[in-house]
């Protein structure tokens, strides 16, 4: 199926100067990333290639001003904050000269993460490799680390319940990484917590990915790193959760204590004497032993002895006991306008109905248009005609039957056989099975094939508009009416071209 089977995050498609936006996504063209028209890329659910010049561009010539790495330029590797032409703030992590020497390595290691999309990371949303130079961009979060209020606040210390948030959240990243196929995170500490506009805590895109080709920089400090890797070299999903449980032992005690040290301290002694003094004694005690249980869990000697992801999240989601506080009142800073941006371009009937998820109506909409949006998506040679494509095309057709009578799981079964032998690509089968998804209540499914339609068909507006509603199924508002301003301004420029 061509590009469609490796590199999905919305491709590579480049924007036209005059499109000011958010941030939306890219398209397909994996193969032609890079078009004279420049770009603006990047948003929270686009992934781009950049040029070197945007980024130079972007971050002031990589000025030391722009610096927001911990260690200032003294990181192997340093992360600096930038700006694009369309006004969006994005995190730019430069690589040393040698780290990459393969640039089709790099890239496709970047493509690999920029798949990963969720609320609870910090996503990456392009690359650039130029000459020697390797970067990635990732959305910027603008309210510091956790290491920040853990350890250097100015204003006020974090409080017990935001400690607890912040503990689930990242649980949630790293299983979502787990279950998506990129369960290795590299040096996990409390500099890789971010919290976002709205002052949720967020994991750093920049940990899953190596920071050399050979992955040998698994952490700046062997006090923190996991006892298999000093043993032999390797990092595994379950130092992933060792360094899990030193974030842990940051959230209880507000200082970055060494794991054994942590253990030496509380072994068979009070577990107050381990707790965060600036809490003031403001947390329940039986909520803290049973974040420290599951840190010394993390901690075990033996990889086999620690708990997976998925008990991570599952012991820490019934300790949340302000669900209803926002991250930014616990933060104590200014909230963030939720108002998601008004479209800049007049929509069609398909645009409106997704503008206001009416599930039904864009039903209507892919019945009517049936297959019109594939002429020339598909050129087949006599060989082809085989009995596996007739076999193929007879399961489109079942599924084309049970779209129509809105039995959608039944269309799904049968397109995702159409989907999967892989002869023929169709942008509208992708577009109808990412609407039976959503009919299911599976965002996530949907937000891949609308993705998928993209990559197909890199200018077709309907795969912009489904992918804007998953994005609102999913709570990413911003992002969605980002993407229905980027499918409204395609649908203009092709009138335009028929106009012409």
């Amino acid at each position: 199926m061509g590009c469609c089977q490796s590199f999905l995050p919305m491709g590579s498609r480049r924007r036209d100067k005059d499109q000011h936006h958010y941030g939306g996504a890219g398209g397909g063209q994996p193969h032609h990333p890079r078009s004279s028209n420049g770009t603006e890329g990047g948003g929270a659910q686009g992934f781009s290639e950049f040029s070197l010049a945007e980024l130079k561009a972007a971050t002031n010539n990589f000025s030391s001003d722009f610096i927001v790495s911990e260690s200032g330029e003294k990181a192997p590797n340093v992360v600096y904050r930038g700006r694009l032409q369309n006004r969006r703030w994005i995190a730019v992590k430069k690589f040393t000269k040698m780290a990459w020497p393969d640039p089709k390595q790099f890239a496709e290691e970047a493509k690999g993460v920029g798949k990963l999309r969720h609320k609870r990371l910090a996503n990456l949303i392009g690359y650039c490799s130029d000459g020697d130079e390797r970067l990635l961009v990732a959305e910027f979060m603008p309210n510091d680390t956790l290491a920040k209020h853990l350890f250097h606040w100015e204003n006020q210390t974090l409080e017990w319940a935001m400690r607890l948030r912040v503990a689930l959240y990242i649980a949630e990243a790293l299983d979502y990484c787990s279950t998506e196929g990129r369960p290795l995170y590299h040096d996990l500490n409390a500099y890789r917590v971010l919290f976002d506009e709205n002052g949720d805590p967020r994991l750093s895109c920049f940990g899953l990915m190596k920071n050399s080709r050979d992955g040998k920089s698994y952490s700046t400090n062997l006090a923190y790193t996991p006892p298999e890797y000093l043993r032999n070299g390797r990092v595994t999903q379950e130092s992933v959760v060792f360094s899990f449980g030193t974030v842990l032992l940051d959230l209880l005690s507000g200082k970055h204590i060494p794991p054994s040290h942590a253990l030496d301290m509380i072994r068979g002694k009070n577990i107050l004497l381990l707790m965060d003094s600036h809490l003031e004694g403001n947390f329940s005690t039986e909520e803290a032993t049973v974040v420290f249980y599951l840190a010394s869990q993390c901690l075990q000697y033996e990889p086999r002895d620690r708990p997976n992801t998925k008990d991570l999240v599952s012991t820490l989601a019934p300790l949340q006991n302000k669900s209803d506080v926002p991250s930014h009142v616990m933060l104590g800073i200014p909230k963030h306008d939720e108002t998601p941006a008004t479209p800049q371009h007049p929509l069609s009937p398909m645009g409106d109905a997704c503008s206001r998820m009416d599930l039904t109506a864009i039903h209507q909409i892919l019945v009517a248009t049936h297959y019109k949006d594939d002429e020339g998506t598909n050129e087949l040679s006599f060989q082809e005609w085989t009995q596996q494509m007739r076999d193929m095309l007879e399961a489109r057709k079942r599924g084309d039957l049970a779209f129509r009578d809105k039995d959608f799981r039944s269309a799904i079964d049968c397109y995702s056989q159409f989907v999967d032998v892989g002869t023929m690509v169709s942008p509208t089968v992708y577009a109808r099975r990412s609407l039976c998804y959503l009919m299911c209540d599976q965002p996530d499914a949907a937000l891949r094939d609308a993705m998928q339609a993209q990559c197909v068909y890199p200018d077709w507006s309907t795969a912009f508009y489904m992918q804007a509603v998953a994005l609102a199924k999913l709570d990413m508002h911003k992002d969605a009416a980002d993407m229905l301003n980027e499918a409204a301004m395609l649908e203009e420029k092709k009138q335009r071209g028929g106009r012409g």
